[in-house]
Formats: C-alpha cells, structure tokens, sequence
C-alpha cells in the first residue's frame, strides 16, 4: 500500500454535499410567474418552504411578494381637463390699489388715462394686473407660471 492510498480514503463517512448550479446573477420574475408562485402558497395545505424550494427561491421572497400582492393598488387618477371661464368686465367705482411706484407713473400719465388698457386677471386667489404696453411674452410667461405652481 503507497504512502497516497491511505489519504484517498475517508475515516468518517462523507456528508451532504450541496452543489450550486445557480450563476449567482439576480433573477427577474415576471408577475405572472409572482403570482403564480403565491398561488400555490395559498393552496390548502400547502408548505410555503416547500414551494420556496421547489422554484429555487427563499421563503423570505414568497412570504414578501404575498404582503405586497394583498396591498392596494394605486390607481391614478387622470388630471381634469382644463376649462376655459367666460372674461368678466366690470368697471370700478373705486381704483385698484396701487404700489408707490405704480402711483408714480400713474402721475406721468395722461389725464383719464389711469384706467385705460388695464387687464386684471385673478387665477386660483392671486390677481394680476397688466398694464398699457406690457410685452404679450412676458404676461404669458406669468399667467403660465401662475398656473404651474398653484
């Protein structure tokens, strides 16, 4: 008997050996294939592990994918189209509030002309005054900003 024959045989008996076919990647399931794998859990009788087992997953995985399938779905709910409101004129007894430097100019003015070519706009609780002359971009660009962040 050489010097190796004695080292190839085992003294105790050999134990369970696990071999790993996996590639270690994460797998992707499909909901169908979620589904399916919580419905057998569900089954009377049925052993969670033992699935878990079966399709090469843990029971932790199954006993998650069960919570999240019990909870709500969220629908969403579509955004309300958007109107348009009829333009209102009313003429004012009184003036507009006026900033100091809205009185300056007002000043400057020609006579009766305070009132002429004022728009007075109100979208969701804030009013906007547009004045003679004011660059159509620019009061497009605030009544579009006025929308966005009401």
């Amino acid at each position: 008997m050489s010097k190796l024959d004695h080292m190839l045989e085992p003294r105790t008996s050999v134990r369970r050996v696990e071999v790993i076919t996996e590639t270690g990647r994460r797998r992707q399931f499909s909901a169908d294939d979620k589904a399916r794998f919580v419905e057998e859990t569900l089954a009377p009788g049925a052993v969670v592990s033992e699935v878990a087992r079966r399709h090469g997953l843990s029971p932790q995985q199954l006993f998650t994918w069960r919570r999240q399938m019990r909870q709500p779905v969220a629908i969403p709910v579509a955004p309300e189209p958007q109107t348009f409101v009829p333009a209102v004129v009313t003429p004012s007894s009184t003036p507009p509030e006026r900033s100091p430097r809205q009185r300056r100019r007002l000043r400057k003015a020609p006579e009766g002309a305070e009132n002429s070519g004022i728009i007075e706009l109100e979208i969701n609780g804030v009013t906007v005054r547009v004045g003679c002359g004011a660059d159509a971009a620019t009061v497009a660009a605030v009544i579009h900003a006025l929308k966005t962040c009401t």
